[in-house]
C-alpha cells in the first residue's frame, strides 16, 4: 500500500500525523466558510467523510453562490499583483512515499483531474470547495494556504509558458500548469514533480505565486500541498487495489 510517510516543510520533517492534525483544523475551518456545521468530532476520515457529503449536499452552483464576494475578491488581488511583476515566490512540499510508483500515481492523477466525478478533488483537502473540467483546463475553487478568501481560477495543464520553476531532469515525472484568473491573466502556476525511490517514489510539490504575495500567504499552501497530496496517494492505492 502506498502511503506518505513523511513531508518536508520549510526544510523541516513533518509526519503524517502532523498533517492530518492541519486537515483536521481546515475542516472546521472550510465548514464555517462554507455556513454548514462542522462535523462532530472525533476520527479525521469520518469527519473528513462527513464534509465531503456537506459539499455534495450544497451541491457546485450553491458552494459557489455562497463563495462569490470571496471568488471576486481574490481575483482582483491576484490579477493586480500579477501586474505588479512577472517574477514569483514559490512554495514546496515535499512527500516521501512507500509503495507505489511515480508514474502510476501521475497516471492516476491525470485521469482522477479530467473525471466528471469531482469526488476526489473535493475529499483530499477541506479547503477544495469545487472542481470541474473543461476548454479552459481544470477550474478549482479553494482557500489555498492562509489566505482569507476562497479563490476561483483555472489551471491549463497543457501550457507551462509563464512558469519559472525549471523542471530538474532527475525527476521524470511531472505535473505542470499555468494558473489563470478569470479574465485569463497568468497569476501563478504549478510544477510537481515525481521520481521512484527504493521503497516508494519522492513527490516535489510546487507552486508559484506573484511575486507581492506576502511570505506568510505562501507558507500555508506547503501544508495545504502535504495534505491534498497524501490523501491523493492513498486514494489512488485504493482504486489499484479494486
Amino acid at each position: 500500500m502506498a502511503a506518505s510517510k513523511s513531508a518536508e516543510i520549510g526544510g523541516r520533517r513533518v509526519e503524517r500525523a502532523q498533517v492530518l492534525a492541519w486537515e483536521d483544523r481546515r475542516i472546521d475551518a472550510a465548514a464555517k466558510k462554507l455556513g454548514v456545521a462542522a462535523p462532530r468530532l472525533g476520527d479525521i476520515a469520518e469527519r473528513r467523510e462527513a464534509l465531503l457529503r456537506a459539499k455534495l449536499e450544497l451541491g457546485s452552483q450553491e458552494i459557489r453562490r455562497r463563495l462569490a464576494r470571496d471568488t471576486r475578491w481574490a481575483d482582483r488581488v491576484a490579477r493586480a499583483q500579477a501586474r505588479v511583476s512577472r517574477q514569483r515566490r514559490r512554495s514546496v512540499a515535499e512527500l516521501r512515499v512507500s509503495g507505489g510508483s511515480a508514474a502510476d500515481f501521475v497516471a492516476w492523477f491525470d485521469s482522477t483531474t479530467n473525471a466528471v466525478d469531482p469526488t476526489a478533488m473535493l475529499r483530499a483537502c477541506p479547503d477544495h470547495f469545487d472542481s470541474a473540467f473543461g476548454a479552459r483546463g481544470q477550474e478549482v475553487l479553494e482557500t489555498t494556504g492562509s489566505s482569507p478568501f476562497a479563490a476561483l481560477f483555472f489551471i491549463d495543464y497543457a501550457d507551462v509558458s509563464s512558469l519559472l520553476t525549471p523542471p530538474d531532469a532527475s525527476f521524470p515525472y511531472q505535473v505542470t500548469g499555468v494558473a489563470r484568473a478569470q479574465d485569463g491573466t497568468a497569476i501563478g502556476g504549478v510544477r510537481h514533480q515525481f521520481r521512484d525511490t527504493e521503497d516508494g517514489f519522492h513527490a516535489r510539490l510546487t507552486v508559484e505565486f506573484p511575486l507581492p504575495t506576502l511570505p506568510t500567504m505562501v507558507a500555508g499552501p506547503r501544508w495545504h500541498l502535504a495534505c491534498e497530496f497524501s490523501n491523493w496517494i492513498e486514494s489512488a492505492t485504493t482504486a489499484g487495489r479494486q
